[in-house]
This record gives C-alpha cells, structure tokens and sequence, in this order.
C-alpha cells in the first residue's frame, strides 16, 4: 500500500473523538492465524504510570497492517502524544528508559501522514471530558513479525503530557511521558 495512504489511514483511525480531527474508523480482519502474514496472534502492552493513566493496549496484525486497540483512562481531557519507542523498558517516573521514538528509517520526526515520519509516529489520541481515550489505529508499516525491521515486539509505546505538534524535532514537544507499557506477544 502507498505510504502516505497508510499514513492517511492512521491519522485517520488513531483520533479517538470525531469532533476535532478527521477519525475516520478502518475497519479490518485479521489474516488466517498461521499464515505468513500473521506470525504472531496479537501482543499487548500495559500502561503504567506513576500519575494515574492506566489502559491496555491490543495489537494484532491484520491484511492493512497492525492495529492496535484499547482503552486509556486518567488523562487530562485534550490530545496526547502517541510514540512507539525503540526500547522496551518502562522505568517510571521519566520513563525515559524506552529511548526515542521508534525510526528504523532514520526519518524526521512528523505526523502519521507525512511522507517521512518515524514508524513510531502515531500522532495523538484524545481523551474526552473524562479523561478516556479510545485507540484504534492500522499502521502499515508496523508488524508483530520479530524478522521485520518494522516490529514492534519488545518496544515500548509510550503517551506523553501534550499533543504533539508533528514537527518540532526529534519528539513533537508533546511534554513529559506519562505513560509507558512494553509491548510483548500473547503466549500462542
């Protein structure tokens, strides 16, 4: 699929309320389990957090790319940075343990649906008045495929304070990271 049509998709589905970006729901099967385009079941992360923010994340591989769902409770209502990062560990408070975002490419940090982004860039999730945010996002470039240069496996993904802006190297000033989980495999 054309790079920035996947981006488009992601920026698209990652929003989590209609009202103030373009969330437009992808909706997705995932392949035959077993097949070459599903070496994993799913994988999930955890999110911890020393302020409060906890939620799941579930990713699983679908014939768009990798999705990933769930549910994150105590933000502050608004938009929050959304990163995969290169490295799986989570040592709170800073959580700055998990390293930068996740650029196997060597590309400038931007949104989802520039031509160049880090594969990390997710964009930002909204919470709403209550401090939830639903995740939903198809990112063709990601895989749970521990071979691909695109795995997410035994990465971290991390949600920072504020929105990110999607240009401000290397990180989109989106503030401090206030929540971390380490995204490892289902056990099959």
């Amino acid at each position: 699929m054309h790079r920035s049509l996947v981006a488009l998709a992601l920026a698209a589905a990652v929003s989590c309320t209609p009202s103030s970006s373009t969330a437009v729901p992808v909706e997705t099967s995932p392949p035959a389990e077993g097949s070459a385009a599903n070496p994993a079941k799913g994988a999930r992360a955890e999110l911890q957090s020393p302020v409060g923010v906890v939620g799941t994340l579930v990713f699983r591989e679908t014939a768009e790319g990798l999705a990933v769902d769930g549910s994150i409770t105590g933000l502050t209502p608004g938009a929050h940075g959304f990163h995969v990062h290169g490295t799986g560990e989570c040592t709170a408070p800073t959580f700055d343990s998990a390293g930068p975002h996740f650029d196997p490419t060597a590309a400038p940090h931007a949104g989802p649906t520039a031509a160049a982004h880090h594969l990390g860039d997710l964009g930002n999730i909204d919470a709403d008045e209550a401090g939830e945010a639903v995740v939903h996002a198809v990112v063709a470039e990601l895989s749970l495929d521990e071979k691909a240069s695109g795995s997410v496996l035994g990465r971290a993904i991390v949600v920072h304070a504020k929105a990110d802006d999607l240009q401000t190297q290397p990180s989109g000033d989106a503030g401090d990271r206030i929540a971390c989980g380490v995204i490892v495999a289902d056990a099959l």
